[in-house]
Order: structure tokens, then C-alpha cells, then sequence
């Protein structure tokens, strides 16, 4: 999954802002830490606590530029992302989804919704529940 980011240059170094999440942005002195500070901005604005209400919009097919950065999110925040944009959409609880994937009890379902790296058996359980859940948006390498 990429997130976008415009990249500004001021006199005394870099600011950007993902295009996409109102309220992510970060700044550096050179182009090489601007990049590493996006990244490191982006994945922490979108680890939220598994009980937060909280959807964040999946992100557009903005093209990287000249001042467009494309940068790539964690596989394992990707997947709790796009977990939670994709239960929230159908509107089902997180319990609802706990008897929905045969899990014991909500608490083993809202470990998903928290960076985490799921089992295929269970990607291929959310596949059934979600038929168009993107599991290639985790490795945007691969598309």
C-alpha cells in the first residue's frame, strides 16, 4: 500500500505532507532523511490502538511527481489498515468479525486490527468475508 506525500523545499531544508491524511507531515534537512522521516510519519500515523474508531482512507491513485512521493506502508500496519477500512465499510462490530472468522473471542480478533502478521489460513478467511479484499496492496513491490 502507497500513501503520497508533496515535498516542499524551504531555505533551510524539507517539509512534506501525505496527500491523503489530513494532519501527516514531517520535515528534514536533506532529501534522503526527508524520505526516511515519511516513512517513519506515515506508519506511525496509521498504528492506532485496536479499540480506536478510527478508519483511515485508503489511498488514491495520485501519481508520484516530481514533487509526489510514493511511500510504501509496513505490510503488517497495511493489513490491520485495511482490515479495519474493509469491516468498517460492511459495517460489522469486531465481535461480528470474531464469529465471522471462527476466532475464540474478540481479543484474537482485534490483535488483526493491530500491526500483525496474519497466517494464509487466516487471509484466506477474511478472503471469504471480503472477496475483494486487495491482499496485493500489502506488497506494492509485487504489483
Amino acid at each position: 500500500m502507497l500513501y503520497h506525500f508533496r515535498i516542499y523545499k524551504e531555505k533551510t531544508g524539507y517539509w512534506a505532507e501525505c496527500i491523503e491524511l489530513e494532519g501527516c507531515h514531517t520535515q528534514a534537512d536533506t532529501p534522503d532523511e526527508l524520505m526516511e522521516n515519511m516513512r517513519e510519519a506515515l506508519n506511525l500515523y496509521l498504528d492506532e490502538p485496536s479499540e480506536s474508531n478510527i478508519a483511515h482512507p485508503i489511498p488514491g491513485d495520485t501519481r508520484p511527481g516530481k514533487n509526489i512521493a510514493a511511500i510504501p506502508v509496513d505490510p503488517r500496519t497495511a493489513f490491520a489498515v485495511l482490515l479495519r477500512h474493509y469491516r468498517k465499510k460492511h459495517n460489522i462490530s469486531q465481535a461480528g468479525m470474531a464469529e465471522k472468522l471462527n476466532m475464540k473471542n474478540v481479543y484474537s480478533y482485534q490483535r488483526l486490527e493491530k500491526k500483525t502478521d496474519p497466517k494464509l489460513s487466516t487471509l484466506a478467511k477474511i478472503k471469504e468475508v471480503f472477496p475483494d479484499f486487495p491482499v496485493e496492496n500489502l506488497f506494492p513491490c509485487l504489483s
